[in-house]
């Protein structure tokens, strides 16, 4: 077993200083934060985060945390425990012979997933605004609207002109051609209601979870 490490005050703008070293130009992950997809800046970050608080030991290069001080490291990397009960299961991971404190790599592992779960986050609030700015082009304006009504899709193939033919061209039925553009009828947009809502009727519109779904299988996004 080894001895936990003796504490020592960190010297005078010791916080300062490690939050401001920049990141060199062209720095690369190492092979450790490759296995946990981290980026070299992410990296960067958790280093000088983990710097703030660990002491020297022997054997260890990057030294070692007082398992008192994770939360208060998470913190300083933006990345803090949603609850207690987190926090629990990362000391526990952190250090499971109760030896007081935990390593780099360690440390560097929960992190990764405090990460990612944020950029999941991030992704997933980025996705729901793109989705809720589409959605309301098609009902009206309204994001929160229950549905995309077949007077909704009207109105959007009038404002784009779909349901006319041009100039040159003639009245034309479900999926008729008026040169190299479709004629969108009422016919069609029943059609488009059905097939959005899996045939659960015109009358019902379209849900923003099945909006959703057309545009990922359009390729719109994913």
């Amino acid at each position: 077993m080894r001895m936990p490490p003796r504490r020592r005050p960190p010297a005078a703008g010791a916080s300062s200083t490690a939050a401001s070293t920049s990141k060199p130009t062209g720095a690369r992950p190492s092979k450790l934060a490759k296995e946990h997809s981290l980026t070299a800046q992410e990296e960067s970050e958790i280093r000088e985060a983990f710097s703030l608080f660990s002491e020297p030991m022997e054997g260890e290069k990057q030294g070692v945390m007082p398992i008192g001080d994770v939360r208060r490291a998470l913190i300083a990397l933006g990345v803090p425990p949603s609850s207690p009960a987190q926090l629990a299961t990362f000391t526990a991971a952190l250090d499971p012979s109760d030896e007081g404190f935990t390593t780099y790599p360690a440390f560097l592992s929960v992190c990764a997933l405090q990460l990612h779960a944020r950029r999941q986050d991030e992704s997933l609030e980025a996705h729901q605004a793109e989705l809720d700015e589409a959605y309301a082009l098609f009902a009206g304006g309204d994001p929160d609207a229950p549905a995309i009504t077949l007077a909704c899709l009207k109105r959007v193939a009038a404002l784009l002109r779909l349901d006319q033919p041009s100039v040159a061209g003639t009245a034309a039925g479900k999926g008729d051609k008026d040169g190299d553009r479709v004629v969108v009828t009422e016919e069609v947009l029943r059609d488009m209601i059905l097939e959005a809502n899996g045939g659960a009727g015109v009358g019902r519109g379209v849900r923003k979870e099945e909006f959703d779904g057309v545009m990922r299988r359009a390729g719109v996004w994913r």
